[in-house]
């Protein structure tokens, strides 16, 4: 028998319950999309033609919890940050799947092109006099930081990481995905380790869900999302059986004849 002659099957996609098996065989086609996204960002164009942004692409049910947790840690550090961050650690936990984009030389290899989009002189003094310097290459082993993101940042290479953000959803409107950017997604990410060796970084949640999950959400989002809603419908469903503690062959009301078949 050749390689290909039994070449057969069958299989059924649904989206629910969540990480079932039918949903999981649908979430292997956000996958492809998501890579194909990516090979979208890692050929924007860049500054000088030199690449500089890296990609991780992250999934699973566990993965999407810790990085939604870091979120709301995250949440609580400033009263600007709280719902939004928490909002958007729903939509974490409910993609299919994170992107997540980075700048390797955002923090510590700028352009050089004395452009001053940085906020300094246009001479890159500005981004060089705030960081540790040698032979006239930055030292970036001190990786301490009283702010989430250590600046500053060569705002060149950020506007190319914006490219390949750009160019991912562009990527993603054509494959029919949904996906959103987050720098809250892509902090959380930062400090979790992946894009590790950028100085920014974006996270794009995707999805292939019949509602897209990442716009039209509720005020108190944390709260009233369809984890919750779900979670405390099967507590009104249960908490009244186990109240009722008759047979059911008991108490269950017996029909007069001749109404049971629909009979007046």
């Amino acid at each position: 028998m050749g390689k290909h002659d039994d070449f057969s099957g069958r299989e059924y996609l649904y989206e629910y319950p969540p990480y079932s098996p039918q949903d999981l065989r649908r979430r292997e086609g956000t996958l492809a999309a998501a890579r194909l996204m990516i090979n979208a960002a890692l050929t924007a164009p860049f500054v000088g033609g030199v690449s500089h942004v890296e990609a991780e692409l992250v999934y699973g049910q566990a993965e999407q919890e810790e990085i939604a947790r870091k979120m709301e840690e995250l949440a609580y550090t400033r009263k600007s940050w709280e719902e939004v961050y928490k909002y958007e650690a729903v939509m974490v936990r409910e993609a299919d799947a994170i992107i997540f984009l980075g700048s390797r030389m955002a923090g510590d290899n700028a352009a050089d092109a004395s452009c001053g989009i940085c906020g300094g002189r246009p001479d890159c003094s500005y981004f060089y006099e705030n960081k540790k310097t040698s032979y006239g290459l930055v030292d970036s082993t001190d990786r301490r930081s009283e702010t989430t993101i250590k600046g500053p940042l060569c705002s060149i290479r950020v506007n190319d990481l914006g490219f390949a953000v750009g160019s991912a959803l562009w990527m993603a409107t054509r494959l029919l995905v949904d996906a959103r950017p987050f720098a809250s997604v892509g902090m959380a990410g930062q400090l979790l380790g992946y894009c590790r060796y950028s100085g920014f970084v974006v996270g794009v949640p995707v999805a292939t869900l019949a509602k897209n999950p990442f716009v039209d959400i509720n005020p108190d989002y944390h709260l009233i999302n369809m984890g919750k809603v779900m979670e405390n419908a099967r507590k009104q469903y249960i908490t009244p059986r186990t109240v009722t503690t008759f047979d059911y062959r008991k108490w269950i009301p017996k029909r007069e004849e001749g109404k049971e078949n629909g009979q007046d």
